[in-house]
């Protein structure tokens, strides 16, 4: 599932915006300074909630709430590796290699360190380029079929006259059977 989140200054709606550095430390030292949370929000650019929760969590000694995660960044590292070596491996194979490595995760903990790591799961876009042997085939496959009629490529194709748009049956330079074919 996709979220979509619409900013309202540096408040998302329905929950506080992640603050930056420099908005956490203004604020810290404004806190210090015995500012109430409203003047710091001001000073800050962010919410006044944004600046209780943020108060909130230092005095407590929050850093992190949630879940621990289950593996540890020598994990994170051997899951980059796999999958530097073989791009082309999908998650399922990723997930394998990884388990018997010795990480206790699930595929679906797989597949969100790699999206994480920057990784997508996805068939290539870009196809290899020819290799010599093949342009050559396919350049002698071209000159054997330049001077094919219409009626010959019809049958080659199992198109009896329908034609795409693009392409004209000019009745000019034909052999006797057929007509030629240009491509516009």
């Amino acid at each position: 599932m996709v979220y979509q989140s619409y900013s309202v200054g540096n408040t998302i709606m329905g929950r506080t915006a992640n603050l930056t550095a420099l908005q956490k430390t203004t604020i810290d030292t404004l806190h210090k300074e015995g500012k109430t949370q409203k003047v710091i929000a001001k000073e800050a650019g962010c919410s006044q909630s944004s600046v209780s929760k943020h108060i909130n969590r230092e005095a407590k000694g929050r850093k992190r709430c949630g879940r621990k995660k289950c593996t540890s960044n020598s994990d994170d590292r051997t899951l980059e590796r796999i999958v530097k070596q073989n791009p082309f491996k999908n998650v399922g194979e990723i997930h394998k290699e990884w388990t018997a490595a010795g990480v206790s995760a699930s595929r679906t903990t797989t597949h969100r360190h790699m999206h994480d790591m920057g990784f997508s799961c996805h068939i290539p876009c870009v196809k290899p380029l020819l290799n010599k042997t093949q342009r050559q085939k396919c350049l002698a496959w071209a000159k054997d079929k330049k001077d094919w009629t219409a009626a010959e490529i019809c049958s080659l194709m199992k198109i009896h006259f329908a034609f795409p748009p693009e392409i004209k049956v000019s009745e000019s330079g034909g052999k006797e059977e057929g007509h030629r074919i240009h491509i516009a």
